[in-house]
């Protein structure tokens, strides 16, 4: 029996789908144009899609009907960002980060079509602790340790050099 695909399964082939995209039609169509091609071959490939699905915030018992509109939502799993400008801004990636914890959606995807190169226009945005997964088989690493000279002789020699 298949089992239904993880967050990491959908944001992949996502990622794969918008990567063809790109090559196929290049950057300059309007934002919508990509977000119905995306999601109409997402759901060709028997993804659950929802364009532009509004999501309800309930905040200190105030209720919002259409707190926002993710573009896309597949699988209740990954909300996805569409953009075609000429280049992101840092208040994207705020964006996103605010939908997912509002949405209570981990995974998010912020997709730039108008970039020249397909992997300068993406970013892959987690929220929330790691769920078992997350990791496929492998295990995280632990950081690597910071090594910290035992002398300062470098710094010394530049500060020499530059007087």
């Amino acid at each position: 029996m298949n089992k239904p695909p993880d967050g990491n399964e959908v944001a992949k082939a996502i990622v794969d789908t918008a990567f063809h995209m790109h090559v196929d039609l290049g950057p300059g169509l309007l934002e919508s144009a990509y977000e119905a091609i995306l999601a109409g071959r997402l759901k060709r490939l028997g993804f659950k899609v929802d364009r532009q699905r509004p999501i309800t915030l309930n905040i200190d018992g105030i209720t919002v009907d259409d707190g926002f509109r993710a573009d896309l939502v597949v699988n209740d799993l990954v909300i996805v960002e569409l953009k075609s400008v000429v280049s992101l801004s840092t208040v994207f990636d705020k964006q996103l980060r605010t939908y997912l914890k509002l949405s209570g959606i981990r995974i998010g995807l912020l997709i730039n079509f108008g970039s020249e190169l397909f992997k300068d226009g993406i970013s892959r945005v987690v929220v929330g602790e790691p769920l078992p997964g997350d990791f496929g088989d492998r295990k995280p690493k632990p950081p690597e340790p910071v090594r910290v000279p035992t002398s300062n002789a470098n710094a010394q020699a530049r500060f020499r050099t530059k007087q």
